[in-house]
């Protein structure tokens, strides 16, 4: 059962979480969730809730279909829980890497249709960044970021992702993943995990999307957010829809700093977060970065009648 402070934060997680199946519980249940399945394959004009539901993970890895697939069912997700909860209203909101996209629709400064219209683009750009700079991103365990960014600059590679104080993700090219991995094994990194994802995001590899990026943004309708909005790059609050506009630009090719972004709201009061979206990977970082902060996790139909 969900007990809501007045600090409640919504958060929403990134690339690398998409499973085939994801929302189908919730299409089937919900009218409010079908309803969004629906606007994002009329949006696209095309019916991407088939590769969502049964296609194969390899078509929906590829990350034209994971970006706005899991957009989707995190607006879903959310949906469904305030069918169970009306009243229900965030304090604040963050999202990881691409969760972030969400969150702007969360907070009002994008519509749905245009999340899904920007998510989707940006998810086929940074696909012809992958084809001309092929690469991916790995997770290391048990390091420092000093050490992390000490590999990185001897191997070539960059840190990506600051998910916690001792787990982070380095994008490179493969030959410097290669590299850093041996590096970072030897300097006493506890893990070093490949990921499921196209190419090395967050990194310098991603600068063929950028001027095509800028451009579809300035073709949408943003607004200023109606609840704190805490950003990617900066770990700061975004109050204008150009703040977005910038952050979005600079996101692209900069390092998440989710460690800083949950330190940030649990200093500013924030102490209960709920996770919508597949997978518990953002709940479980935010338990590790602060003990003392509250979560829970709504990424199906089981798990919402569980909080209820």
């Amino acid at each position: 059962m969900i007990e809501f402070s007045k600090n409640t934060a919504v958060v929403f997680p990134g690339q690398g979480s998409q499973v085939v199946g994801m929302g189908a519980d919730l299409y089937e249940s919900s009218e409010d969730a079908k309803s969004i399945f629906e606007e994002v394959n009329q949006t696209l004009d095309r019916n991407l809730s088939e590769i969502i539901f049964s296609g194969s993970q390899e078509d929906l890895n590829k990350t034209e279909n994971a970006q706005p697939a899991i957009t989707a069912t995190s607006l879903a997700c959310l949906a469904v829980f305030k069918e169970k909860y009306p009243k229900f209203q965030p304090n604040a909101t963050a999202g990881h890497s691409l969760g972030e996209y969400t969150s702007l629709c969360a907070s009002n400064s994008l519509s749905i249709s245009d999340t899904i219209k920007l998510v989707s683009e940006r998810g086929r750009l940074m696909q012809i960044a992958c084809d001309k700079n092929p690469g991916g991103m790995v997770a290391l365990i048990g390091m420092d970021i000093q050490t992390v960014e000490e590999v990185c600059r001897e191997a070539g590679a960059y840190p990506s992702n600051i998910n916690s104080e001792q787990q982070i993700i380095i994008s490179g090219d493969n030959d410097a993943l290669a590299i850093a991995v041996d590096l970072a094994k030897a300097r006493g990194a506890k893990k070093a995990i490949k990921l499921s994802v196209g190419g090395a995001f967050h990194s310098i590899l991603m600068e063929p999307a950028r001027d095509s990026l800028i451009e579809f943004i300035e073709t949408l309708d943003f607004k200023d957010p109606e609840i704190p909005l805490i950003g990617n790059v900066n770990a700061e609050p975004l109050t204008s829809s150009e703040d977005i506009k910038n952050e979005l630009i600079d996101q692209l090719m900069s390092c998440v700093q989710w460690n800083d972004t949950i330190k940030y709201m649990s200093a500013n009061g924030y102490d209960q977060f709920i996770e919508f979206g597949p997978g518990k990977v953002l709940s479980g970082l935010i338990k590790r970065i602060d003990s003392n902060c509250s979560t829970s996790n709504i990424d199906s139909l089981e798990a919402l009648e569980f909080s209820v």
